[in-house]
């Protein structure tokens, strides 16, 4: 019975994504990107009972992967094109014709990107305490509440910045930029300063701007991770 627990809360992430692009379509883009919040709790959760039940299958790595590409591809790639669409209709008349018309689709990018992302990560034995690449969730988190970041920064609100985002974190996924992982081998300040940092700032910005802080920690977590590779570059050299 306890082989099926890891799976089951990997079809509830699957389940929850699936509603998340029905409520995206449908307009309601916040709902669509508090249940992807939700889905990755149940990503977090089918992964901590694998562990502590001491069961591990290739089928249900494949089925987490296929589950994270509806929560964490479909769903926020449904969302930023939903939000392109409506910042695309705010350009000016002359603007809006064939085949510009056709620009917000290029939101879709993210699905394919972030299904060789996990198809990636499944076959790379480097990205057990690391990643090379933005993880999916993250990317997903980014993208999802940028609606709700456009109230205080209209720089999201922008077609333009939009499109360029939706390319650019595309190629996050599957770039080859070491980006630390929130895995604690141990609780060690001195191994572990750099997530106790990113964590620290993460709360402020969380109590600052409540949901609209999550495209800001994104980028924050991006930041850190490219400091800390150009430092480590720096002195291995």
């Amino acid at each position: 019975m306890k082989n099926y627990i890891p799976n089951f809360l990997t079809c509830c992430n699957a389940f929850i994504g699936a509603i998340a692009v029905v409520c995206a379509f449908k307009g309601f883009y916040e709902n669509a990107a508090l249940l992807i919040l939700c889905a990755a709790i149940f990503d977090f959760f089918d992964g901590f009972a694998a562990r502590l039940l001491h069961v591990k299958s290739a089928i249900g790595m494949d089925l987490d992967s296929l589950a994270d590409v509806i929560s964490f591809g479909m769903a926020p790639a449904a969302i930023l094109f939903i939000w392109m669409e409506l910042s695309f209709s705010n350009l000016p008349p002359e603007m809006k014709f064939f085949p510009l018309s056709l620009l917000p689709y290029l939101a879709f990018i993210i699905v394919p990107f972030s299904a060789y992302r996990l198809a990636k990560f499944n076959n790379d034995e480097r990205q057990q305490q690391e990643f090379y690449g933005l993880a999916t969730p993250a990317n997903a988190f980014f993208i999802a509440f940028i609606p709700f970041a456009a109230n205080n920064l209209p720089v999201f609100d922008n077609f333009w910045v939009l499109l360029g985002l939706s390319i650019i974190f595309s190629l996050l996924l599957i770039c080859e930029l070491p980006m630390f992982s929130l895995k604690f081998a141990n609780y060690s300040f001195k191994k572990n300063w750099i997530r106790y940092f990113f964590l620290f700032l993460s709360a402020i910005l969380l109590v600052a701007f409540q949901l609209a802080a999550f495209p800001i920690i994104i980028l924050l977590y991006i930041v850190i991770s490219l400091i800390q590779f150009g430092l480590t570059k720096i002195l291995h050299q």
